[in-house]
């Protein structure tokens, strides 16, 4: 059974809204959801939700509402939300009660969070906010990464059908070392300013991603389950920002302590693919590594512009120490998903692709998570407010290899490494493009399959 809670700020209002019997159910909810969080359990427990009632019962809202469920693609319906709570306000049955609570909950937890004003206008083409670097040019035609790659056998991912399946890959001596002094380079920037290292667990509950604001159970799921007939209600995580949100969760965090700014690195699990033929190869696989910035702000809104425009500049950074080609993408609100208030995309110039590739993003998520996950940002006062969450990419592999072996390549099939990284790979200055026999796999037919043929 699940409950709206309401902090105690919000119990005035809500009580003159719903009426005194609802006030009093709220009250008996959360003396309940206090013994069950005492309780130890396998499965994720987080304090009852924190449905924004005020904003999703008033009537002169819901234009508004509709209109931003429309416009970024959502699953949720106002209509269907206000329906269940007229319902709610009117039975007297518990167990009528106790269904439609939870049914009403549910409903309101579909609704996408809302969006920043300045984007309203930008229909569905992103504002292009800067164009940075320059496109290399060469006297030859550049090479796309596999082509790159394959005189020296440091990428595979041909026959692997019986080890990992479709869109897998392997990294092999030098363009494993690079992807390495890539994550190693990004950690230590992160942490130069201020960033806290976390390991995070890839196992978390599917109650942990869809706080954060992805369907773990839809027909059009990204998101990798284990069978539940043997590991319980858990799923391979897709991107670090999901354990470290949980991290907080349950909490009240000092306002003197934020923003809060976390770094981790990790493997990322998505079920997604793709028939674009600019998308093959390692463009979009299954699973890959990332160094994620996530970070948690006092719940107002200009703390959270600031801290998603430090992410922004720190991408940014990375990527002109890079010497990479790119644009900066403020998003339509069709691109927003469910939890992003706002966000902005880089795309990198894959001149070998011929294209722009998204290599990073970062949003500011608002309270959407922190409703969702129970995190508070508490004043001197004691003063409670739910907090703010923004997210951000600061290194995804394969894309970035993608773009510097792209970027860097020269005439010979060599790659340049970028003056950064080349402490973190042993001084190597370029990738080597020699054949080297040792790295290279020699398919044979079995007996079957000649027998087949």
């Amino acid at each position: 059974m699940a409950f709206i809670a309401l902090p105690n700020f919000q119990f005035s209002v809500f009580k003159q809204l719903a009426g005194r019997e609802i006030f009093h159910h709220l009250q008996q909810n959360l003396q309940f959801a206090k013994t069950l969080s005492s309780r130890k359990c396998h499965s994720f427990q987080v304090k009852p939700c924190v449905l924004d009632l005020d904003y999703l019962s008033d009537p002169s809202n819901e234009t508004e509402i509709k209109t931003n469920i429309a416009n970024r693609k959502g699953v949720g319906c106002i209509d269907s939300f206000k329906t269940l709570l007229n319902q709610y306000k009117t039975v007297s049955s518990p167990s009528e009660k106790s269904e439609l609570w939870e049914k009403l909950l549910q409903e309101g937890l579909k609704i996408p969070n809302r969006s920043d004003p300045q984007i309203l206008s930008y229909g569905e083409v992103p504002l292009v906010v800067k164009m940075c670097g320059s496109k290399p040019t060469w006297s030859f035609q550049p090479k796309q990464f596999h082509e790159i790659t394959k005189p020296s056998g440091t990428l595979r991912t041909e026959n692997l059908g019986l080890v990992t399946g479709h869109r897998s890959y392997y990294f092999i001596d030098q363009l494993a070392l690079l992807e390495q002094a890539l994550i190693r380079y990004t950690v230590d920037i992160l942490m130069s300013k201020g960033f806290v290292l976390y390991s995070v667990p890839d196992l978390l509950d599917s109650k942990v991603i869809e706080s954060c604001g992805m369907d773990t159970k839809g027909e059009r799921t990204q998101v990798y389950r284990l069978d539940p007939k043997f590991y319980g209600d858990v799923c391979l995580s897709g991107t670090a920002e999901m354990a470290l949100a949980s991290f907080y969760s349950n909490q009240s965090v000092a306002v003197s302590k934020l923003p809060l700014k976390m770094a981790a690195v990790s493997r990322c699990y998505r079920a997604e693919t793709s028939s674009i033929q600019e998308e093959r190869g390692v463009y979009r696989v299954h699973q890959f590594t990332k160094v994620e910035m996530f970070g948690i702000t006092s719940g107002d809104v200009l703390a959270s512009d600031k801290l998603l425009a430090e992410f922004v500049e720190i991408q940014q950074e990375l990527f002109d120490s890079l010497g990479f080609h790119y644009q900066l993408l403020d998003m339509p609100l069709h691109e927003l998903g469910a939890p992003a208030y706002r966000k902005f995309d880089i795309e990198a110039w894959m001149p070998g692709r011929g294209m722009y590739g998204e290599i990073s993003s970062a949003s500011s998520c608002s309270d959407y998570q922190a409703r969702r996950m129970a995190i508070d940002a508490i004043d001197s006062q004691g003063s409670r407010r739910l907090a703010h969450t923004v997210n951000g990419t600061a290194c995804a592999i394969p894309r970035m290899l993608i773009t510097l072996l792209e970027t860097h390549q020269m005439a010979d099939g060599r790659v340049s490494i970028p003056a950064p990284l080349q402490p973190y790979c042993g001084a190597l200055q370029h990738l080597h493009v020699d054949d080297d026999e040792s790295l290279k796999l020699r398919w044979i037919r079995s007996k079957a399959q000649k027998h087949a043929d």
